[in-house]
């Protein structure tokens, strides 16, 4: 009897209660994945002749693995020391912690973060890149392990403080070493990214964007996410970031722009026409950000979107409630519209939308014939989908990460029940406590807001 376990190594196929597809939920079907491929999706009783081992799933949902469109995995020590802080954070906490990250650090904190992502229902993650000192590879190796999917960024500044370190010619050199040295590997797939446009000098914008887009890989950036952000660049340049960008010629289908909180109308028409993808991170906006994506138009005029964690936490669930809760706060309800997307419209953006803003449509966010099998088995028979009316909008509002029972990724069972199948899960938390510990007391980090139980007791100092 084949079970997920071992699914890897035959042609099996997979019989669910129903199958979520491009246009919605269906009963009654097959998939047939065989080599890490989904092969073929149709009704069970076409498979009658082709004597394949059946994997049952009564009662369950099989599902595309979720997409998070921006990540920082080698972020994951410092995740709760942001709560409360405002916005530019990466000045106080992330830069400096990153840069004090040892070669142990790096890798404890990305195996970490894959098993997050993994937990709560992400099979692919694009990260925008790290700033640590230690080579590609120790990320690289340590997502690999662990088992999630990665669009990986490689940092090409060549500016730091409005002063260069480094030469185009070195950025550039940086650069293509990144692409070809991952450019045929299973689950990590090459991108360049500049942090945000002031990192970066006119050419090697210029530059790093047709590099981009020649090797048709996403240049990933941080735009216009900030107030703080948006004035530095005015002062600078005389034009707000994604401005900036256009004034060079440096958008196009290759840009993923993390955020884009704050948009003027010439600029969602600049991305519409340039054909950019936009990550749009709820959670982000309501933990440090200034402002909602408008992510409901932006989808109306064609611009392409994902959605991405930034980080903030790694649960594909709840990333969908706030992306419809975000709008439905900001946009949506001053003006009557009570469908705010019609939930089936975030399940889209956080699978196939996804896909095609980090590069891989077709190959991810789907269940289809082609796609690598990344996939979820989520568990129906809870009393949170009884009974189950629409599917779907359910999915948005009420599903849970601890429906997930099962993560593939290319074919390969990697969780069962958010546990780790072929590696010690308990023997890398306790790595992860000790290296952040050492990490967190001794890198410069500088936080503004104080802990919860400090804030209670400042609090309690100022009542009368």
């Amino acid at each position: 009897m084949s079970t997920l376990k071992d699914m890897h190594e035959r042609a099996v196929l997979l019989v669910p209660e129903q199958v979520l597809l491009p246009d919605g939920v269906q009963a009654g079907l097959g998939v047939r994945v065989e080599q890490g491929v989904i092969t073929d999706v149709e009704p069970v009783g076409q498979f009658a002749t082709q004597n394949l081992p059946v994997i049952s799933l009564p009662r369950r949902l099989l599902m595309p693995g979720f997409i998070d469109a921006h990540h920082h995995v080698t972020q994951t020590f410092g995740k709760s020391l942001v709560f409360g802080e405002p916005s530019e954070i990466f000045m106080r906490v992330w830069v400096p912690m990153e840069q004090y990250m040892d070669a142990e650090a790096i890798d404890v904190a990305t195996r970490l973060a894959a098993w997050e992502s993994l937990r709560g229902g992400f099979t692919t993650v694009a990260d925008a890149g790290t700033r640590a000192t230690v080579g590609m590879e120790i990320v690289a190796d340590a997502l690999t392990e662990v088992g999630v999917r990665c669009v990986l960024g490689a940092i090409c500044n060549d500016l730091q403080g409005g002063k260069a370190v480094m030469t185009k010619a070195q950025v550039l050199d940086l650069a293509q070493h990144h692409l070809n040295r991952w450019n045929e590997h299973d689950l990590i797939h090459p991108s360049l990214a500049i942090s945000i446009p002031e990192a970066a000098s006119d050419e090697v914008l210029v530059a790093v964007t047709q590099l981009s887009r020649e090797a048709r890989v996403p240049f990933q950036t941080h735009l216009n996410e900030h107030l703080a952000a948006v004035e530095r660049s005015l002062v600078a340049s005389g034009l707000r970031p994604l401005q900036r960008l256009g004034r060079l010629g440096a958008i196009g289908p290759e840009l993923l722009a993390a955020h884009a909180t704050l948009l003027t109308p010439d600029e969602i028409t600049l991305l519409r026409d340039s054909g950019a993808a936009v990550s749009y991170n709820p959670v982000a906006s309501s933990w440090k950000g200034n402002a909602v994506a408008p992510a409901l138009l932006l989808s109306e005029l064609g611009v392409r979107l994902g959605l991405g964690t930034d980080g903030t936490r790694s649960d594909a669930f709840r990333l969908l409630d706030a992306a419809e809760t975000a709008q439905r706060l900001a946009m949506t309800m001053s003006v009557g519209d009570s469908s705010s997307g019609g939930g089936w419209r975030w399940l889209d953006m956080g699978l196939r939308g996804g896909a095609d803003a980090v590069g891989l449509s077709g190959k991810v966010g789907e269940i289809a014939p082609g796609a690598y099998a990344d996939m979820l088995v989520v568990k129906l028979d809870v009393p949170e989908f009884v009974p189950s009316w629409d599917l779907e909008w359910e999915l948005v509002r009420l599903a849970n990460r601890d429906q997930i029972e099962s993560v593939i990724v290319q074919g390969r069972l990697r969780l069962d029940r958010g546990k780790p199948v072929d590696w010690d899960g308990e023997a890398l938390m306790e790595r992860a406590r000790t290296v952040s510990e050492h990490i967190v007391a001794n890198a410069p980090i500088r936080r503004v807001d104080p802990f919860a139980g400090e804030h209670r007791a400042q609090w309690r100092l100022q009542r009368p």
